[in-house]
């Protein structure tokens, strides 16, 4: 699915988009899993706004920006259980992590037309460190994006830099790191952005009359683990390829009360 200078591109610059990952009726399929999901979260009273609170945009502003969101789709519909260990992905995941590779969490994030909430610059770092930094995502995008509608910004290298001070563990300072900062990723239903978890980004507001609707998988390789007890998942540590050479650490140390 990619090749060794791909490879080479993400390790320098921390960041790698890989054009159709997924087919049309797979996209179609994860669609119709989102919109399940908010159909069901709206009937049962769990439909919230999940935008970032801050101040990295004027109060009045703030006020109108809406970001539907919801963790572990995989346990939602098979369709992005599928998508976690579709042969498309797994090839990728072995280039960029190694041969053993595990699911750490799932989520989407939908920006509504006109009023779709803004991600200010941040890593991922500091939600879930890990040893070996070996964690990325997978933006799988179900729609296309571009800058209008709030597509992916990234700044290139900075995984390089390591973790970085963040305000309240959610982002960075905005007047040093705008959003601007980042260089735009656009994308079409069934690309797929992969970014190291150091990497700065984010993405400005869906100020456009279409809806983006991204799915968003971590994963790491089987052998880096958490440096801090913390976003624990019961589904943590899935094997998508390869095997776990740790036969004591299959899942996170956890317990059920």
């Amino acid at each position: 699915m990619i090749k060794a200078q791909d490879a080479e591109f993400y390790n320098e610059q921390g960041y790698l988009l890989v054009k159709g990952v997924f087919n049309r009726q797979e996209v179609e399929a994860m669609r119709s899993g989102v919109e399940g999901i908010l159909k069901r979260a709206i009937e049962q009273k769990r439909d919230g706004n999940h935008a970032w609170q801050g101040d990295f945009v004027p109060p009045e502003e703030m006020k109108k920006l809406v970001l539907k969101g919801f963790h572990d789709v995989h346990y939602h519909d098979a369709a992005f259980t599928q998508a976690v260990v579709h042969p498309n992905m797994t090839a990728i995941l072995s280039r960029l992590i190694g041969p053993n590779v595990q699911l750490h969490h799932s989520k989407m994030l939908v920006k509504p037309p006109e009023n779709g909430a803004v991600f200010p610059m941040h890593q991922d770092y500091p939600y879930f460190p890990h040893e070996k930094h070996t964690m990325l995502a997978a933006s799988v995008h179900l729609d296309d994006a571009d800058v209008e509608n709030g597509c992916l910004h990234v700044i290139p290298g900075s995984h390089k830099s390591g973790p970085l001070p963040h305000v309240g563990r959610h982002y960075l300072d905005a007047k040093q790191y705008p959003v601007s900062s980042g260089i735009a990723c656009p994308a079409e239903a069934g690309d797929v952005l992969f970014f190291n978890y150091l990497t700065i980004h984010g993405s400005p507001a869906n100020r456009s009359e279409r809806t983006r609707r991204n799915v968003l998988f971590q994963y790491r390789s089987a052998t880096d683990f958490p440096t801090v007890n913390t976003h624990f998942d019961w589904g943590m540590g899935l094997m998508v390829c390869g095997e776990n050479p740790n036969l004591d650490k299959v899942r996170p140390d956890f317990e059920i009360k």
